[in-house]
């Protein structure tokens, strides 16, 4: 009898040690980090900067990686917020990993943040063909609600799969026939449906709808906005811009947003560890929780980081680069009229920045580059001794509307 309770003893040991390696968190991989991968930028002096992807996708629509892999790149990337998004309609593992609560994919990634620091946030992407397209619902409290079985629909689903028979050939049909049916149900319904659980709704990658990349508002989209029932749009996505799309946030009042829409592993897309890093959305929040980075998005306090540029209004930008770029020392060393000054960058983004000042410099040109969280000397010719320095600087990596860049002024006293 000892014989046989030592033996299941052990089993009991060796079980629970494999399990314990076989079904790591999302926490144990993220101890795996690449120096200079984090994403990080400073505070502004009225908020806390939350550095967030909005749109990302896993195996439960047509990402190809598990939810806890998502929060496992996040958390290598020290992002602050995660959504993973999935789409209610489109559903390509619809036959392999069948799943009747959309909400399944929330629940996995945010089981596998559980004791992090990592904000994830419960999203949807409805989904639509043109004219209406991708839209994104965060915030949300039931991803069923947002979706409609309706088999009364099924003839008219059945007229969809007719008319693009020759797409549908080919397709697993029982994710052909799920796309139809639920496709059938109104985009405006499913978003309304978001609205009264008071998600933040934005439109997704408008330029790609169009043949010749520009984004365009259509009648519908109209609607939503006059609405109030669409609340951003984006700018970037994925490794693409659009000027036309920042020109509609502006003109409309609607946040600005920027997402990776990662469906493959973010390492293969973005590359990090070249130096490359995912688009994200740096959300300016009076509290690091959901309800006030939700609030922060309502106000349009956003500025979108994507391949070292940032775009965002003026009245976001001007506070962040505040925080970023600041003048650390002004001393005259031998020569009376060559003041050195060292500016510094505390942020991510490498700075590019035309000299507009009055003065001009010993040994730069007027265009100027300061590496991320680094410092630059300059030798500035001031012609005369001064107890105070103003330099003026336009950002040329930074974008307060299409094709004006920011400028700032750096202050300091000389020592």
């Amino acid at each position: 009898m000892r014989k046989n309770l030592t033996f299941l003893y052990l089993l009991f040991v060796v079980s629970f040690s494999y399990q314990a390696m076989s079904h790591q968190s999302a926490g144990s991989f993220s101890s795996y980090r690449i120096p200079g991968r984090a994403i990080d930028f400073p505070n502004t002096s009225k908020y806390q900067t939350i550095v967030a992807d909005l749109h990302t996708h896993s195996v439960f629509s047509d990402g190809h990686v598990w939810p806890n892999i998502r929060v496992s790149e996040a958390l290598r990337d020290d992002l602050d917020a995660i959504a993973v998004t999935e789409h209610l309609e489109y559903q390509p593992h619809i036959a392999n990993i069948p799943h009747k609560d959309r909400n399944t994919s929330y629940k996995e990634a945010k089981k596998a943040a559980q004791n992090t620091d990592l904000i994830v946030i419960a999203g949807s992407e409805i989904t639509r063909e043109s004219p209406i397209g991708h839209i994104n619902a965060i915030f949300i409290e039931d991803a069923n609600k947002l979706i409609n079985l309706d088999e009364a629909n099924i003839p008219e689903a059945q007229k969809l799969i007719e008319a693009r028979e020759d797409e549908a050939k080919d397709q697993d049909m029982d994710m052909v026939n799920h796309l139809a049916l639920s496709s059938v149900w109104p985009a405006s319904e499913a978003i309304n449906a978001a609205n009264k659980q008071g998600a933040f709704v934005f439109l997704n990658h408008p330029m790609w709808s169009a043949e010749d990349g520009i984004a365009r508002l259509s009648n519908e989209h109209k609607v939503f906005i006059q609405n109030k029932t669409l609340h951003g749009i984006e700018v970037v996505n994925e490794n693409t811009f659009s000027e036309e799309a920042f020109s509609i946030a502006l003109e409309n009042e609607l946040t600005i947003i920027g997402t990776s829409d990662v469906h493959n592993l973010i390492d293969w897309d973005y590359i990090p560890h070249q130096g490359n890093h995912r688009p994200v959305t740096l959300i300016f929040s009076k509290q690091r929780t959901q309800a006030s980075i939700k609030k922060a998005l309502f106000n349009r306090r956003t500025v979108v980081w994507f391949q070292n540029l940032l775009i965002g209004e003026e009245e976001n930008m001007m506070p962040l680069l505040s925080s970023m770029v600041s003048i650390d020392s002004a001393i005259y060393q031998s020569n009376p009229t060559v003041l050195d000054v060292i500016i510094s960058n505390k942020s991510d983004a490498k700075l590019q920045m035309k000299n507009l000042s009055e003065f001009s410099f010993m040994s730069n040109h007027d265009i100027i580059e300061i590496p991320e969280n680094q410092s630059i000397s300059l030798r500035v010719k001031t012609k005369k001794n001064l107890n105070k320095i103003q330099m003026k600087f336009e950002i040329l990596n930074a974008l307060i509307e299409p094709k004006t860049h920011p400028i700032i002024t750096l202050t300091a006293n000389i020592i």
